[in-house]
């Protein structure tokens, strides 16, 4: 059984539904991810990531980079990780209504182009591959392996705060929930 430590990316510059689609981190941000670099490389050597993915997305690679420079890693980009896709014919500025309202239901009932469902098990599938590492990726990603490995339909299954690390072991090429990281303390995805 190998350990993976999810964590969402650092504040990023701007938020989603903005005129950035894939913002870099504001300055808070990149002081955080220095700040959970330092943790994740303190970990006993044993638990300690040896390496680092990412999603895609600008935030996640600039929060992964920290960890990545002290480790002496490449950021190794993957994109099963990234973003929920959005329905195609939304705009970016649409985005934020049709979130909202598919965090109030389940997987399976998320209107779009997609079965997201399906989207969870890719999630959940992906990370199941990257035992011992450190996975930089997002909020509706974390919940969406969350949610797999507590076997729920709820898309909302907690709220995860900017760099917090979620733990999960994989068991028989599963997850297995081991510690959700620390949640947000507001209502802002």
């Amino acid at each position: 059984m190998g350990r993976v430590h999810v964590i969402r990316h650092g504040k990023p510059a701007s938020t989603w539904g903005g005129d950035d689609e894939d913002p870099g981190l504001d300055a808070a941000g990149q002081e955080q991810a220095r700040a959970v670099a330092a943790v994740l490389a303190a970990l006993p050597e044993e638990e300690r990531p040896r390496r680092v993915i990412s999603s895609p997305l600008r935030r996640c690679r600039e929060t992964a980079a920290p960890l990545a420079a002290i480790l002496g890693v490449p950021v190794e980009i993957e994109p099963a990780v990234g973003e929920i896709p959005t329905p195609i014919a939304l705009t970016p500025q649409e985005r934020p209504a049709w979130l909202r309202q598919a965090f109030a239901g389940d997987w399976a009932d998320i209107k779009g182009d997609r079965d997201y469902l399906a989207w969870t098990a890719q999630v959940a599938g992906a990370l199941a591959r990257y035992e011992g590492c450190a996975v930089f990726s997002h909020f509706v990603a974390l919940n969406a392996a969350v949610a797999a490995a507590e076997g729920t339909a709820a898309v909302m299954a907690f709220r995860p705060d900017h760099v917090s690390v979620t733990v999960f072991e994989v068991v028989d090429n599963r997850l297995r929930l081991v510690e959700k990281g620390e949640e947000a303390s507001t209502g802002v995805l």
